[in-house]
């Protein structure tokens, strides 16, 4: 793998190669997703490195929102058709917040805890306008 710096750039880039990275600090191993370019454990900046993540984990919570910012509306989300957000924790152990796909967000009690999901990347945009955000489904 190409070495790329610790950016949102470079996560990105991977982001749109559908590719699920963190970083890990080579000094004390703590792993971050979304990726840092220093370790807020032991303060290192220099031995920070991308770590692929398998991109599998269980809901731990969420919430279904309504009212959404402009983008969302933007993409269909409303009153009556919410969008479900939540935290993923991960088979790494690390956790983190992403859009949930795949679930009725206006059945909010349908929605388990705990619930198996895998990483769904989410194309926005068209051209150079295009960008990929990580989202996560049911498996």
């Amino acid at each position: 793998m190409a070495e790329r710096p610790i950016s949102t750039m470079s996560y990105q880039q991977f982001l749109n190669e559908e590719k699920f990275m963190g970083s890990r600090c080579k000094k004390c191993g703590t792993l971050y997703s979304p990726p840092r370019p220093i370790c807020l454990k032991c303060h290192s900046s220099e031995n920070m490195e991308w770590a692929p993540l398998k991109g599998k984990g269980k809901l731990a919570t969420f919430t279904s929102i309504f009212v959404g910012t402009p983008w969302m509306v933007s993409q269909g989300f409303d009153r009556n058709n919410p969008y479900v957000c939540g935290v993923v924790d991960l088979e790494e152990g690390v956790k983190i917040d992403a859009r949930i796909n795949g679930v009725d967000g206006r059945k909010p009690e349908s929605i388990k805890l705990g619930t198996p999901l895998t990483v769904d990347f989410i194309h926005c945009g068209e051209g150079d306008k295009q960008q990929t955000i990580i989202g996560f489904k049911p498996v």
